[in-house]
């Protein structure tokens, strides 16, 4: 007898598993069908693991340093395999902690490959979902609702060679037994910036391609300018408008040509780390069998995450817009929600935080001084430094600075932008006065702790005025 679930989610990454938890406290019978582990990418392969290392960089560096704070500490040496052992305890413990939230949900966990077998008739509002374990045994399911959430994989470029020893994705690189003397990043955005902090704070020599004229070109071009700035001081050397034209593999690594405005340079290093974004994993899941629409290699959905079929939906990677663990996370939510018929309200993606986890760091939230003024907005900017934020400078880490863009007429808070010591966790602080559409008046005059390094925030806001305290 076929089993019918309320909601079979495909997927058991960050938004699915959430999706799952959510529709189980809801009272919802749920199913997830993960091929691999339980937390997906992110858990993995991508959130979790990555930041373990980076963090483990940071205190390589800075235990580099420590004379400076006093503190006298001969022969720092680094152990790599201890590095990943750390990671990957990590890694376990909230994978752990995944299984026991599905067991405590008595949410059903399918280990296979999931695909839409048959969506039937829109009056029918049932799908069926096919699942092949690892035996490649086949059990087929049905449910009410569907929600798609399986996620992207690192993008290649043709005529790439991607073997996993020299030439690598971030999947990859995550599983290397010992640091590379040197190292090419191809592709200057988020993942191609977090790797090359990491390995700079590591001790390898890198290089880092992008084809366009900035790096992390996502970012404020102020933001953008002060991270080259930053990281090419470190060491980082940094070939922007530049195109790779061919790799060779050599004895000893890998040869890298270049060209950049017009001329041809040759790299060479051990090894190649491909970062060129990632793509959708939409292929093989039964699309096709029911229906449902796809435009630029994306799912197509409305604001409720319902597919061109409505009882079938899609969050995270696979719809595009922001690949963030996070997003995906509250799009599962307001997905189920919806199912539930609890009137949900849509997502409003001018209040999602970003971050790059870099040493130093950015953040952001809202628009960009660039972005407010092409919609129409009179725009009101502060800038202000972390070298006059005495919390900074007592961490030893007072390099960037905070930018914020409020309209000129209403005064609302259009936007933050952020370089320096833990603007990844400042942010949420910028994140939530603008999902209240915080005033200049407000954010600037709300009490901040001293010594803090959310003091910056009252200093920028109220440089819009030209009357900041500290500067």
């Amino acid at each position: 007898m076929t089993v019918t679930y309320d909601v079979v989610i495909l997927g058991g990454g960050t938004g699915g598993y959430v999706s799952a938890i959510r529709a189980s406290q809801l009272g919802l019978n749920v199913a997830i069908v993960e091929k691999g582990k339980l937390g997906g990418t992110c858990l993995h392969r991508g959130c979790i693991p990555s930041k373990s290392l980076l963090r483990s960089a940071e205190v390589y560096s800075q235990a580099k340093k420590m004379e400076s704070f006093g503190v006298e500490v001969s022969n720092v040496t680094l152990n790599f395999q201890k590095v990943q052992e750390r990671k990957q305890t990590v890694v376990d413990q909230l994978y752990r902690g995944i299984q026991y939230l599905m067991q405590k949900g008595k949410i059903h966990v399918f280990e296979g490959y999931g695909e839409i077998t048959d969506a039937y008739a829109a009056s029918i509002n049932l799908a069926e979902v096919t699942i092949t374990t690892k035996e490649q045994e086949k059990q087929v399911v049905t449910a009410k609702h569907v929600i798609i959430a399986t996620g992207s994989a690192p993008r290649d470029i043709p005529g790439f060679a991607i073997d996993g020893k020299t030439t690598l994705t971030s999947d990859h690189a995550l599983q290397l037994e010992k640091l590379p003397s040197s190292i090419v990043i191809v592709g200057g955005g988020v993942i191609g910036i977090e790797w090359a902090s990491m390995l700079l704070d590591f001790g390898v020599e890198v290089s880092v391609v992008e084809s366009l004229d900035r790096i992390l070109p996502q970012e404020d071009p102020d933001i953008s300018k002060e991270m080259q700035k930053i990281l090419k001081k470190k060491g980082l050397k940094i070939y922007t408008s530049a195109k790779v034209q061919d790799v060779f593999t050599v004895s000893d690594g890998v040869q890298v040509s270049i060209e950049v405005k017009g001329k041809v340079k040759e790299i060479k290093s051990e090894k190649l780390l491909l970062s060129v974004g990632r793509k959708a994993n939409i292929e093989s899941i039964g699309l096709e069998n029911a229906d449902i629409k796809v435009e630029n290699n994306v799912i197509r959905t409305n604001e409720y995450y319902q597919t061109s079929v409505p009882h079938i939906y899609a969050i995270g990677d696979v719809i595009g817009g922001l690949q963030l663990a996070h997003v995906a996370s509250h799009e599962g939510i307001i997905a189920v929600e919806h199912i539930a018929g609890l009137n949900p309200s849509p997502m409003n993606y001018q209040s999602v935080p970003k971050c790059v986890y870099s040493h130093p760091q950015t953040a952001s939230v809202g628009l960009t001084e660039k972005e407010a003024q092409e919609q129409g907005f009179t725009v009101k900017v502060g800038k202000f430094p972390f070298t006059a934020i005495g919390k900074a400078l007592v961490y030893g880490e007072a390099e960037g600075f905070a930018k914020i863009i409020f309209d000129g007429q209403t005064k609302q808070l259009l936007g933050v932008h952020m370089v320096g010591p833990n603007v990844t966790d400042l942010i949420s602080e910028a994140g939530l006065a603008t999902f209240l559409e915080t005033t200049q008046m407000n954010f600037a005059h709300a009490i901040r702790p001293h010594p803090s390094l959310s003091e910056i925030f009252t200093e920028v806001a109220l440089d819009t005025e030209d009357v900041p305290i500290h500067m």
